[in-house]
Formats: C-alpha cells, structure tokens, sequence
C-alpha cells in the first residue's frame, strides 16, 4: 500500500472525501509535480503532527517550526494548512487541544497514540524520506537566505510605513540581485 494511502486510511479521510477533492481540485494536483515526487503526499502532515504531538504536547507555531525542521527547510506548512489539520485530528478523537489564553496546546489521546501506533513502519519511512530530502542538500543556505529577505521585507515595507523612497530603494537592490544571480 502507498505511503499516502496508508495516512490516508489512518487519518480517517474517507469522513472527508469532497475536502479531499477540494483540495485536490484547487491546488491542481493529485500526484507529484511534473513527474517530481511531493516531499510530503497527501495524509503525510497529519502524521507528522501525530508524530510530533506524541513526542511532546506542542502549540500550533511550534508545529509548524518542527515540521520545517524536520524536512530541513524544504517544506514549511502555513497556518491554514496546520490548523485545519489540527481541527481535524481533534474532530477524529486524535488529538486534544487546551486553551490558555490566546494559545492552544495540542496533546495526544488515547486513539491518537493507537492510530500512531499501528502506522508506525509507514512515520518512519516518511521520517527517513524528510531527512534524506532536498531541503538537506546545497540549496538549505538559499532557502535561509530566501526566507531572511522575505521577513526583512515584510518587517521594513509592510503596513504602509514604509516611504515611497525606501520601496524604490528595495526594488533597485532585488533587480540587480536577480541580475547578479541570473548570471552566475
């Protein structure tokens, strides 16, 4: 049985096949991309929370950094793709959730650990495939540096503080970056 099939079955996603199919359907994809191989297929990320949640009861953020660890950078789940994930780990018995405040802390059931437990060939094969995965090879740096300049970014010209003459500025030195690294 294919990895994601398995997660799939595990996850109960046959409760939520036209999410699936929504999904699928929105994002243009079922299978791979181009004939590439997906880092993570479908199903792998509520494994990988399962997983996460059973070593230690984490917060959403805390989720989402361990996961982008894990797959070394190659792969950082957003907000609303860890969420929803949470929401319905939580609706399958999986998982609980503890609000303190604004935070919410995710911990393992009794059903979670089963679910976990009884897949635990096909968590530990998607484990080695993060860790042997491309965010481990020579392209980690530029994804840091990707990432660095995308907050700088977002800290420096977002929310409209940001002078017309500092965004031109910015502009004038992403342009001739894209010069520089285009001819390399």
């Amino acid at each position: 049985m294919k990895l994601h099939h398995h997660f799939r079955a595990m996850c109960g996603e046959k409760l939520f096949p036209a999410r699936r199919f929504m999904h699928e359907h929105k994002h243009g994809h079922h299978h791979g991309h181009g004939g590439r191989r997906r880092l993570l297929e479908h199903g792998d990320l509520r494994a990988l929370v399962l997983y996460l949640i059973e070593e230690a009861p984490r917060h959403g953020y805390e989720l989402i950094k361990a996961i982008e660890e894990l797959a070394g950078g190659a792969y950082t789940p957003s907000p609303g793709v860890i969420y929803p994930t949470l929401t319905m780990l939580e609706e399958l018995g999986h998982i609980t959730v503890e609000t303190n405040g604004a935070k919410r802390l995710f911990s393992m059931t009794t059903a979670g650990k089963e679910t976990l437990d009884a897949s635990r060939p096909a968590v530990e094969a998607l484990l080695t495939r993060l860790a042997s995965g491309p965010g481990r090879d020579a392209i980690m740096p530029v994804r840091r540096a990707m990432e660095n300049l995308k907050t700088a970014l977002r800290m420096k010209l977002g929310g409209g503080a940001a002078s017309t003459e500092a965004m031109r500025q910015a502009t004038d030195m992403i342009d001739e970056l894209v010069r520089k690294i285009e001819a390399l």
